[in-house]
């Protein structure tokens, strides 16, 4: 009798974040079938960078560290692409009306020659549809279905299904579909970033390349062109903080960048004469319980990675995607 070809178990996965990117990229290599989902106009998720003429500013995550040997080899693949390098800013503290310089120590990296770059790369190989807003999910003969906002039924169904969103959109998709997954995604408080991003004609006379602020409406000041690979007219990055965005989420976008701006005055940077873009990150940060890492139901197949599940940050959005994809690996060789 001739071999028969084994059909490929196939994967969708929701959202093109770094977590999303990371997980699509493992399945692949594991020899899933997998196609990726994505309301934005492109990959990276919160790794992201805005773009004008002449110029450019990375309004999302600033910088990632790489503290897992499992993430630093990943890191060190994007360096060797070309796609990530070292940053060594000057970086003060400011706190209690003092400035102070920071004692940190902690190697820190960003994307080349935009923060978007290793999200970019990690995506050259996969099959994503950006601008695909999945506004239902439903299990139907062992099968997962999807619906999309713009081109409604997704004609192909799939294996496994992977939630690769912050957890109230996941929470949205599930609470119909799997109470245990519904009520872990509800009981997850992610807060709001409202951010802003000041270019300028001429360069700019300030005593650091980033700053950490304490205790203010803002928490974060960045020069964009003191990162490696940056050109373009010199740009800044604003963060408000957490609480605060949070507190003034539904805020009128002019309102927030003016008060944000007028904190950042008092700090020192004066934004009057600098062209402003103003963006609000609705769900920005919150991560939860660092030990979950991911969550699979493996009698479903449904599953969530993100950096919410596994401590925040840049590097822990890519494990978390990394491990669900190896769970998923041991889970399709047991219950094909």
């Amino acid at each position: 009798m001739p071999n028969e070809t084994k059909p490929k178990v196939t994967v969708a996965i929701i959202g093109a974040g770094i977590a999303g990117l990371s997980c699509a990229s493992s399945l692949q290599a594991h020899g899933f079938e997998v196609r990726v989902y994505e309301k934005s106009r492109g990959p990276s998720g919160r790794m992201s960078t805005r773009h004008g003429a002449g110029w450019s500013a990375d309004h999302g995550a600033q910088y990632f560290t790489a503290r897992d040997l499992v993430f630093i080899e990943e890191l060190n693949t994007w360096i060797k692409a070309g796609v990530a390098a070292a940053w060594h800013p000057h970086l003060s503290v400011y706190e209690s009306g003092q400035w102070q310089e920071s004692s940190s120590k902690e190697s820190r990296y960003v994307g080349v020659p935009a923060m978007n770059s290793p999200g970019q790369y990690l995506a050259k190989n996969l099959s994503i549809e950006c601008n695909q807003t999945i506004d239902k999910i439903y299990q139907q003969d062992g099968k997962w279905h999807l619906h999309s906002l713009e081109n409604g039924d997704i004609t192909q169904s799939f294996d496994y299904l992977v939630l690769a969103i912050p957890a109230p959109q996941s929470y949205a998709l599930t609470k119909l579909i799997d109470h245990s997954i519904e009520a872990f995604c509800s009981s997850v408080n992610m807060q709001g970033c409202w951010t802003v991003m000041a270019r300028f004609s001429e360069k700019v006379d300030m005593p650091f390349d980033a700053a950490f602020i304490n205790n203010e409406i803002i928490s974060w000041i960045s020069q964009n062109n003191s990162k490696p690979g940056r050109t373009g007219q010199e740009t800044w990055t604003i963060h408000a903080n957490p609480q605060w965005s949070q507190q003034w989420i539904e805020l009128d976008k002019e309102e927030a960048g003016k008060l944000i701006l007028e904190s950042a005055k008092q700090l020192g940077l004066n934004c009057q004469n600098a062209e402003i873009a103003i963006h609000r990150w609705r769900y920005a940060s919150g991560a939860t319980n660092t030990e979950a890492g991911f969550i699979l139901n493996t009698d479903n197949k449904l599953s969530l990675c993100g950096d919410w599940l596994n401590g925040g940050r840049v590097e822990g959005a890519w494990l978390s995607g990394h491990k669900l994809a190896s769970a998923i690996h041991i889970s399709a060789a047991f219950n094909p």
